[in-house]
């Protein structure tokens, strides 16, 4: 059964604006519309591209979006910032009209978008519970009989009576997603809040968002940059990029393809390609990842990682750091190499290597810094990765086993 189908959703700003404009706008759309014809502004626009400046005053922030969710199904909603996620959720949750197309849902919807949305700072946590749940459409009898469950799974029972004006960032999300969590609506939408809340809680709004799913049957929506937590809780995904839908597919899928989006590639030369990554301290010239052994990257190659750049920073140590992350924002390993302790400027040629049998199937990059004198950040960039490809067992299958390393383990056997 559907819970949710999107036909055609489009999302238009008028930079600078509050409303749609000025009164000429507006007049112009009301002759066109009387004579029956489509709105003139609708044929203008720039995608929501941060890179770019563009020429319009009108901005597309979504942009012909379809899709249709499952009813049970927790879904990823990922993106680069600017790719339309929270704009996409505001719509579901009607917290704004589309410019065009049409939402469908069946059964009653609870949104999670900012913290305390819906909060009065001078009310107690009791009082808001209260409010906030009628927001949410919970009726008192319903809020009565989870107020209990409510207050416990928030953690703020000794502060419940006090105005949430008072309340940590932390208190604030905790009790509003525990209201959000435990209202009994088919649908619940959840907006990155998780990242201001502690680990501790994190991992415990996971739970819940499983258990709504999995034990409840209810659908989620979930937009958040921790690759890891998408990846724990949802089964498939949406990748939006620049306000369309790149991708629907396995949550594993959407989340390659959004490593791949966001530029970490496997292979950089400067005089070939056609833009330099550089500033006034550093410019890479190559960068490359191969097998150590054999001609394919593996679990079983190893990986050879050579990086070449010129230094323009004089009479100061230079030294090269890094954090390797995977596909799910895991970081899995970090290091640091002395470049230079002399201080001297001009090009470099770092090597370095990654062992057989260390890293398992998946997706990685570089988070690399040039650090100057062990106290400045010289440069920094996330451009450069690779992909670390499976092997196959003694069935001939490529099947990839769960984890982030793939050691091999020495292991004795005797029978006793």
């Amino acid at each position: 059964m559907l819970a949710l189908k999107a036909e055609n959703i489009s999302k238009q700003y008028r930079l600078g604006q509050v409303g749609t404009g000025t009164l000429t706008h507006d007049l112009n759309r009301f002759w066109h519309q009387i004579r029956g014809k489509e709105n003139p502004y609708l044929k203008i626009g720039d995608a929501n591209d941060r890179s770019s400046k563009g020429s319009s005053d009108y901005v597309w922030s979504l942009h012909d979006i379809d899709f249709e969710i499952q009813q049970g199904d927790a879904v990823g909603i990922i993106g680069r910032n600017g790719a339309g996620k929270s704009t996409l959720l505001k719509i579901l949750s009607k917290v704004t009209k589309p410019t065009t197309g049409k939402i469908y849902t069946n059964g009653r919807i609870a949104s999670l978008l900012e913290v305390g949305t819906g909060f009065h700072p001078e009310m107690t946590g009791r009082e808001n519970i209260f409010l906030n749940g009628a927001i949410l459409g919970m009726t008192k009898k319903e809020i009565i009989r989870k107020f209990d469950e409510i207050v416990d799974f928030s953690g703020v029972e000794r502060y419940i009576d006090t105005p949430v004006k008072r309340y940590s960032s932390g208190m604030y999300v905790r009790l509003a997603f525990a209201v959000a969590a435990h209202l009994e609506s088919e649908i619940l939408i959840v907006d990155e809040v998780l990242a201001v809340g502690d680990a501790e809680f994190q991992k415990k709004c996971l739970g819940k968002m499983g258990d709504v799913t999995k034990g409840e049957g209810r659908t989620v929506l979930f937009v958040s940059h921790n690759m890891a937590a998408v990846n724990e809780l949802c089964k498939t995904g949406i990748l939006l990029d620049q306000g369309k839908v790149l991708i629907q597919d396995s949550i594993d899928k959407c989340i390659v393809e959004y490593q791949k989006k966001s530029g970490h590639i496997s292979f950089y030369d400067k005089l070939k390609d056609n833009f330099a990554i550089e500033n006034k301290n550093i410019s890479i010239n190559k960068y490359s990842v191969t097998p150590i052994e054999g001609n394919v990257l593996n679990v079983t190659s190893g990986a050879r990682v050579k990086i070449e750049f010129t230094s323009k920073v004089k009479a100061s140590t230079l030294d090269l750091s890094f954090y390797l992350r995977n596909s799910h924002e895991v970081t899995v390993m970090s290091t640091g190499i002395m470049v230079s302790s002399t201080g001297e400027d001009g090009e470099y040629s770092v090597i370095f290597e990654i062992p057989a049998n260390t890293l398992n199937e998946d997706g990685y990059y570089f988070e690399m810094f040039w650090g100057v004198n062990r106290s400045e950040v010289a440069f920094k960039t996330e451009a450069f990765g690779f992909e670390i490809n499976g092997i196959r067992n003694q069935f001939g299958e490529i099947i990839k086993s769960p984890g982030v390393i793939f050691p091999i383990i020495k292991s004795t056997i005797k029978k006793l």
